[in-house]
This record gives structure tokens, sequence and C-alpha cells, in this order.
């Protein structure tokens, strides 16, 4: 098993756009979920947003109706649009997928190793 691998990071004013993708090594009926994490300098990390293989999704309260979580099962990817971006949205963004059954005994979380997003004011 090899670490997910996150892109499409950098910086970007605030109201602008950017959308983070997420290849997962593992195909997607071995994935039983995937969230996308953040971590501001100072700070802990914290989910962002969850989405789980029967499609069904969560968000943490500051960034609903901004951001959404996708996957394209096809493909082994997903995927955070997020609009409207605030400065407190800065920070080191990771994906992590929760990998189980077929491919392991027992469900493992594998990370990437993060993407930046900057917000300037």
């Amino acid at each position: 098993q090899v670490q997910p691998v996150e892109s499409g990071g950098g910086l970007v004013r605030t109201g602008g756009s950017l959308t983070l993708s997420c290849a997962a090594s593992e195909v997607s009926i071995c994935i039983s979920e995937m969230g996308w994490y953040r971590q501001a300098p100072g700070k802990e990390r914290e989910l962002v947003a969850l989405i789980t293989s029967g499609g069904g999704t969560n968000y943490i309260d500051s960034v609903k109706g901004r951001f959404t979580i996708s996957s394209d099962n096809a493909k082994n990817m997903f995927y955070l649009q997020m609009d409207t971006l605030k400065p407190e949205d800065t920070a080191v963004y990771y994906c992590k997928t929760d990998v189980g059954r077929p491919c392991l005994d027992q469900t493992v979380a594998f990370w990437g190793q993060g993407t930046q997003v900057t917000v300037s004011s």
C-alpha cells in the first residue's frame, strides 16, 4: 500500500476558489472512507470533510456551503472543491484514505504528505 498523493494547492485571494485532488493508491472498493484534513500553523489538525464509500458526506460547520467533497471511483480520485475562500482557510491540507477489505484484513488509514493552501486577504 502506498500513501495517497494530494495536488492542487496554491495561493489565492480571498473569495477565490481552488480544487484539491487526491490520488488514492488503492482501488475504490477497498476504501471505506476518505477525508480531507487541514492543519494551520500552531493549530491541531482538523477534519474538514469526509466521504464514505456509500457517498455520504460530512463537513465542519466553517466550510459548509463553501466546500464540496467528491469522488471519482473509476479513477480512484477524490476532490475538494473550495469556493469563497477565506484567510482562515490557510493551512496544509491532507488527504486520508481508510483502506480495508478486500485489500486488507483490517482497516488502515493512509495519509498523504499534504498540499499548502494560502488565502491572502
